[in-house]
């Protein structure tokens, strides 16, 4: 029955002509029966999309490190074999693929594919190879948009809607792995939300369909002919295709591709904070019984959120009304949202939720994470419930931990492998807070871990500094005895 729908479909196909050109190859597809149930064949929908899929080509012109040999000498005949030119230049060349999203010539691929081309071309499946134009280019979600001309439309393919797959549907890669273009494999929607620690905004889509070397760039669509991701990624032991294909999700490629067609550049949402995941025993510090939400460990002094009611060690649990689990949930959402949007923001404080609002501003691309320097110290604190040997931070422990003088507290000499603490302090952290109260001396920190034993179940919260990792919150069970 599906051989047959598919047989009659590409009649109507052939009778569309060149008037066809300039409809979404999408929307020709919708005259297919619904697919998610495997067909006999994926002949007519490969054939169709096929014409809005292109293999990119670049080249880089480099310096020779080798000088050219001259015309008459033995070797000169070998000048070609080693891409020299008469100018003492070669050039270097990378292959991958990308798809054309309008039929005036846009061209979605990966920034790692066009990186650092003097030239980039566009191969289509007909041969016809056009000069390409970068549009823009976006490194921290490995997006690039490219324009080519021509006379004609050219065909083109629509988005999906990356937040409706699920796993276990079909899907569908066709790219340029290894060189070899108008590949086609197929596979199913393996897991979603995939983060393999490649940046701040992972949330691969990972797919079984064979996706090697070349093929980043190239689309991985859906039973309906709609580019559900952009394939991007692999893991694998081999340098081929073991099933562990990652794609970045149409709903943030589209988001990106649309920003760098309409400024050249991505544009973000800025907090202006630090933070930090709350763990299970973090959040029953502050009352909660799951551990989720993000914990604020700095505030920029010229940021958004220092011209609002925020404070630090606020647990935040929604973001504009989205649900904040982690630390990387929190960054896609602030990135995703309308930037000088007024936005709520759901907290915990004091045990008590509350909501601050406050105005999303812009992320500039100078606006990078800070590496924060760290510590050490002497009066000593060794018998306490905790486990720790704290001692007063003196000049000579700033100096050989890189302490900045801003940063006060107890310093951590040395941990019990007994004790609460062993795996959450390490010697060199300073302990900044207890329980939301500034500490600056052992005696302080012992009349704090005093009160919070009267606190019977709840862990005790610190605000800590750690060389490299600026500060950071640890809740620790002050009953369990080193």
């Amino acid at each position: 029955m599906i051989r047959s729908c598919l047989t009659a479909f590409a009649l109507i196909v052939s009778s569309v002509g060149a008037a066809a050109a300039q409809t979404s190859l999408s929307d020709i597809l919708d005259l297919l029966p619904d697919q998610q149930s495997r067909p006999d064949s994926f002949t007519t929908l490969s054939e169709q999309l096929m014409p809005a899929v292109v293999n990119i080509t670049t080249s880089k012109v480099i310096a020779n490190d080798l000088p050219m040999f001259e015309d008459g000498e033995p070797l000169s005949e070998f000048n070609p074999f080693f891409g020299r030119d008469p100018e003492g230049f070669s050039r270097e060349g990378a292959l991958g693929s990308g798809f054309v999203i309008s039929p005036d010539g846009l061209i979605v691929t990966n920034d790692h594919v066009i990186t650092g081309a003097d030239e980039i071309n566009a191969v289509f499946a007909d041969g016809r190879t056009l000069r390409a134009q970068l549009v823009g280019t976006d490194e921290a979600t490995d997006i690039a948009v490219l324009k080519v001309e021509q006379e004609e439309p050219f065909p083109f393919v629509d988005w999906a809607d990356s937040d409706a797959a699920n796993v276990g549907d079909w899907v569908m890669a066709i790219g340029n792995p290894f060189g070899f273009g108008g590949s086609v494999s197929v596979g199913i929607v393996s897991a979603r939300n995939r983060d393999i620690n490649s940046g701040n905004y992972d949330n691969y889509i990972q797919t079984d369909a064979a996706i090697n070397s070349g093929n980043s760039g190239g689309p991985l669509f859906n039973l309906n002919g709609e580019v559900l991701g952009v394939n991007t990624a692999i893991i694998t032991p081999t340098g081929g295709s073991v099933g562990l294909g990652f794609s970045i999700p149409a709903n943030l490629a589209k988001q990106i591709s649309d920003q760098l067609i309409e400024f050249g550049e991505a544009r973000r949402g800025w907090f202006g904070v630090n933070i930090q995941n709350a763990t299970r025993d973090l959040a029953k510090a502050y009352g909660l019984e799951e551990g989720t939400g993000v914990i604020l460990t700095r505030i920029e002094d010229d940021g958004p959120a220092s011209k609002a009611d925020f404070e630090i060690g606020d647990l935040i649990l929604t973001f504009d009304g989205r649900a904040v689990v982690n630390e990387r949930a929190l960054s896609r959402i602030v990135a995703d949202t309308e930037i000088g949007k007024t936005v709520d923001v759901e907290l915990v404080r004091d045990g008590r939720k509350r909501t601050v609002t406050f105005e999303l501003g812009e992320l500039s691309s100078n606006d990078e994470d800070e590496e924060e320097e760290a510590i050490e110290t002497d009066s000593t604190l060794t018998d306490n419930p905790l486990g720790v040997d704290f001692v007063e931070l003196a000049e000579n422990d700033r100096r050989r931990y890189g302490i900045p003088g801003d940063i006060n507290g107890v310093l951590v000499r040395s941990v019990s492998p007994r004790g609460p603490s062993f795996g959450k302090l390490q010697k060199g952290d300073v302990v900044i807070e207890m329980a939301f109260e500034a500490i600056e001396t052992p005696e302080e920190a012992l009349l704090a871990m005093d009160a919070a034993t009267d606190r019977e179940g709840q862990p005790l919260l610190l605000r800590i500094f750690r060389r490299n990792g600026g500060t950071s919150f640890q809740a620790i069970d002050i009953d369990m005895r080193g």
